[in-house]
């Protein structure tokens, strides 16, 4: 008989509050505990954590992950880094968020839209992430927009028009304000925790009472097959319910751009004339922007079918526009540009078409490759610290399924000169495959929540 004692389980090492410890532990392939990763968020909105040690951060977590327990307790950590708002309204306070794609301007016309029909959207936006564009770039497009707004001028502009596209301040979720320029410029962009506490940990702090959260799929989008962005979806619904915030996602497609315009002035230029109640000029664009409102209303206790019309009407009628003039007009942007936008909206020098050099369909995308030609072209950045171009982009992209000839146009370019109007034009080239007639999958690929 074995009369030795059992041998006693390793005693869990005590949390250490230090960035090397926590970084050598997610190395190992350890998950922070709790406590860690509130002093880490803390250090990262206080400084004390130095970008080096964020950046060895973000890669420890793209490569070794935290698993659902860790994702959630990031969240919560950076989310409380910061101020968390509260509202006192007479109207549910909701919200959309889109993990990123080309040529994805939804925010500019669902906002609004949803402000027409009685809903308050305190919009915290982000910046361009590696070849996407960003909300926060698009609004600052429009001459005079100051998208970056106190606490109290957001409450003014939310209460006066129902809607506002900002800038998360200094005292929202400093921590993943910091930790999202290292993740753009260090390779750690398609990480699902990462991803999942940077998304939620704004939103969360904005007081929201419900979430719809548009998951991309595709060339275009960070997750690129339906595998990764149902598992970023689950993720993301998860943690947010679990944080009591009522969300649900749609997983949507991107292996075209969702509109025929990708860049900062010529996206808000879509979305205007979306909102005169032009929907043929990007009905991918419209169709997505409805059913997003559609979802977000029906969580809020509507009927969906019905909530999906009242968004349409709202975009069609004008009432979209009207808020939007007047959402901008408080960001310090002209009093008139319903009626002035084509003459405000800054314009390219160059402007030179792309044209196919065979004949067939336009099969297949790179997404991505078409988004980087853009942020080459200088509507995004490479670097933190670059600046953001507004007029450059590209403009008419062909559909995918189109049947085109030899010296069709597959895109325009937008750009400052013409050595760069040139390479972007080789790089659209490559990017759209012409070939075989496409299967066409549905724009909604899968709900989650």
């Amino acid at each position: 008989m074995d009369t030795r004692p059992e041998p006693r389980p390793e005693p869990r090492p005590e949390p250490r509050l230090d960035a090397r410890w926590i970084n050598g532990r997610l190395r190992r392939g350890e998950v922070p505990t709790e406590n860690e990763l509130r002093w880490f968020a803390r250090g990262l909105a206080s400084g004390a954590v130095t970008d080096a040690q964020a950046g060895a951060f973000a890669m420890g977590v793209c490569l070794r992950g935290l698993g659902e327990q860790g994702r959630v307790a990031l969240t919560l950590a950076m989310r409380d880094s910061g101020r968390v708002l509260e509202w006192r309204l007479d109207k549910p306070v909701l919200d959309k968020h889109s993990t990123g794609g080309v040529g994805d301007a939804v925010s500019l016309i669902l906002a609004p839209a949803l402000a027409a029909c009685g809903v308050a959207v305190p919009m915290i936006s982000g910046r361009g992430l590696g070849h996407t564009g960003g909300t926060l770039d698009k609004m600052e497009a429009i001459p005079g927009v100051e998208p970056k707004v106190s606490e109290e001028a957001l409450r003014r502009i939310v209460t006066e028009v129902g809607c506002a596209i900002a800038g998360a301040t200094a005292e929202i979720a400093p921590a993943d304000r910091r930790l999202y320029a290292i993740r753009d410029v260090s390779g750690t962009v398609e990480s699902i925790d990462l991803i999942t506490a940077s998304i939620l940990s704004k939103k969360l702090a904005a007081g929201l009472e419900g979430l719809v959260l548009d998951v991309k799929c595709g060339s275009g989008a960070f997750m690129k097959t339906d595998a990764e962005a149902v598992a970023l979806a689950e993720a993301l619904v998860g943690a947010a319910n679990g944080a009591g915030c009522p969300t649900a996602a749609l997983v949507t497609d991107m292996d075209e751009p969702l509109c025929p315009a990708l860049g900062n002035a010529v996206e808000v230029a879509i979305c205007l004339e979306i909102m005169e109640g032009r929907r043929e000029v990007a009905p991918r664009l419209h169709d997505l922007t409805v059913a997003l409102g559609g979802r977000l209303l029906a969580l809020a206790g509507e009927a969906e079918g019905e909530s999906e019309e009242r968004v349409a009407e709202a975009i069609a009628s004008g009432a979209a526009m009207e808020r939007f003039e007047r959402m901008v007009a408080l960001m310090g942007g002209p009093l008139d540009l319903a009626a002035t936008w084509r003459e405000r909206l800054p314009k390219a020098p160059v402007v030179m078409e792309v044209s196919a050099d065979t004949e067939g369909f336009a099969s297949e995308f790179d997404g991505e490759a078409l988004g980087l030609a853009v942020v080459r072209l200088g509507g995004g950045r490479t670097r933190e610290t670059d600046p953001v171009d507004p007029v450059v982009g590209l403009t008419g992209v062909v559909r995918r399924g189109a049947r085109v000839s030899r010296g069709d146009p597959l895109a325009v370019v937008h750009a400052r000169d013409e050595s760069t109007a040139r390479a972007a034009a080789e790089t659209v080239r490559a990017a759209i495959r012409i070939g075989e007639a496409p299967r066409l999958g549905p724009l909604v690929r899968e709900r989650v929540g």
